[in-house]
């Protein structure tokens, strides 16, 4: 929400993302509306990936129950739901091919930064709105991303969750005399 539609209402409450059970407890009350074979450990497996979002849960969902149709005769568990997301491009925490590329970015074409909003946004050819929106408090949250008043920055743990070795901070050097 913008921050002049917020400022219309009377209260100000903020949001916070799903936690794991709550997410868990829509997933399987959507599985249910759809009437799917699906066993708790499948249902875990979905809501940990949804980014405590229960709109990316049920996206998830219903490409997880695609998937389940073609290739595990409708049913969903652990297996089916992790080999699904897997070709979906979703990682066990949720990121998927924007965020990758966020981070990629940042930390091959930026040195892992600071590097501004518009500058990630033309390198991925993705709108600033897209990735501030929806990308940036997630990875924020995961603590993959800081913001700083010079720009984006790529975390050590983000370089651990992309495999990557994180590079040593520069070293300050002397001026010559």
């Amino acid at each position: 929400m913008t921050a002049p539609l917020r400022a219309r209402f009377g209260a100000v409450h903020r949001l916070d993302f799903y936690d794991e059970a709550a997410m868990q407890a829509i997933v399987r009350r959507a599985a249910g509306l759809l009437q799917l074979s699906i066993d708790g450990e499948g249902v875990s497996e979905i809501a940990c990936r949804a980014r405590g979002t229960p709109r990316v849960a049920l996206r998830l969902l219903r490409r997880v129950r695609d998937f389940a149709e073609v290739r595990a005769d409708g049913r969903i568990d652990r297996d089916v739901a992790e080999q699904a997301l897997t070709m979906l491009e979703v990682d066990e925490l949720g990121l998927d091919d924007v965020d990758r590329r966020v981070l990629s970015t940042i930390i091959h074409k930026y040195a892992g930064g600071p590097v501004g909003l518009q500058t990630i946004a033309a390198s991925i050819s993705e709108e600033p709105d897209t990735i501030m929106d929806v990308v940036e408090p997630y990875l924020l949250q995961l603590g993959f991303l800081d913001r700083t008043p010079q720009g984006r920055v790529a975390t050590a743990r983000a370089y651990a969750h992309l495999q990557l070795e994180m590079p040593d901070a520069p070293q300050a050097r002397l001026p010559d005399l």
